[in-house]
């Protein structure tokens, strides 16, 4: 049996299970409070969710794919798990920061969530959302009619934002991908690139004929007035990548993928 300490967080899927029962003959899992490392099974949803309970505890997080896409996930070519431990040992760490969305309600209510991949603010009926999108203190855009709005993290790059058309962004880059969804007017605009420390606010206009939503990764908040979005580099959390499959070299392959 492994001397590492790992706890393991697994989805409830048959797939997972039968992983974490495999892991569980080479490494006897520990509870979180004992744990150097956190074993995440499933797919980028679970990861986003261990990263958000666990990743702020100096925990370092590895992710093994027992869903679909898995792109922040490690693939494991059997349920031969001998090599786990030194897969641990010699992973690549990167850094990921969260963004810090906070939302004030047409009732006045303030909440605050934080997302790994990243911030959507959507309409809600069938009238277009206005939006005024304010960029560290200045107007960028007065009234932007659409369907919604979206920042994402380097990490969130190839997930909702790709589908947007937006740019993939290496980990490395220290910035931030903002992209209309569905754009009105003005039609020409095609999403801009922000500095990692810029602080993004959203105003809702005539928030009563056009109700918008806010998402922060899966947590939603209805009846929005006003969203101001950052990103918090001193929460980001440690990922593990193995060595031969490089986050960096996935991000860069991606952008090269032709689709068939």
């Amino acid at each position: 049996m492994s001397s590492l300490r790992v706890a393991i967080f697994a989805a409830d899927t048959e797939k997972a299970k039968r992983c974490r029962a495999c892991i569980e003959k080479v490494i006897s899992p520990v509870s979180l409070e004992l744990a150097d490392y956190v074993l995440a099974l499933g797919g980028d949803g679970l990861m986003l969710e261990v990263l958000r309970r666990y990743g702020m505890r100096d925990k370092k997080i590895y992710g093994i794919n027992c869903g679909s896409v898995g792109f922040l996930m490690n693939l494991f070519a059997s349920e031969d798990f001998s090599s786990l431990e030194n897969k641990l040992l010699t992973a690549a760490t990167y850094s990921i920061a969260p963004l810090v969305l906070e939302t004030t309600q047409k009732d006045g209510t303030k909440l605050c969530h934080i997302a790994f991949n990243d911030v959507s603010l959507f309409r809600r009926t069938a009238q277009v959302a206005k939006l005024r999108v304010i960029i560290d203190g200045e107007v960028r855009l007065q009234g932007m009619l659409c369907d919604g709005i979206n920042l994402s993290t380097p990490a969130g790059s190839t997930a909702y934002n790709l589908s947007l058309h937006g740019p993939i962004l290496p980990l490395s880059s220290n910035l931030m991908a903002l992209m209309p969804i569905a754009p009105f007017r003005p039609r020409r605009w095609r999403g801009a690139l922000l500095p990692q420390e810029s602080v993004l606010q959203i105003d809702s206009l005539e928030s009563e004929k056009r109700p918008i939503s806010a998402v922060a990764d899966n947590a939603e908040v209805m009846d929005v007035i006003c969203a101001c979005i950052r990103q918090d580099r001193g929460s980001a959390v440690s990922v593990l990548f193995d060595s031969e499959r490089d986050l960096q070299e996935r991000v860069i392959k991606e952008q090269f993928t032709e689709d068939h």
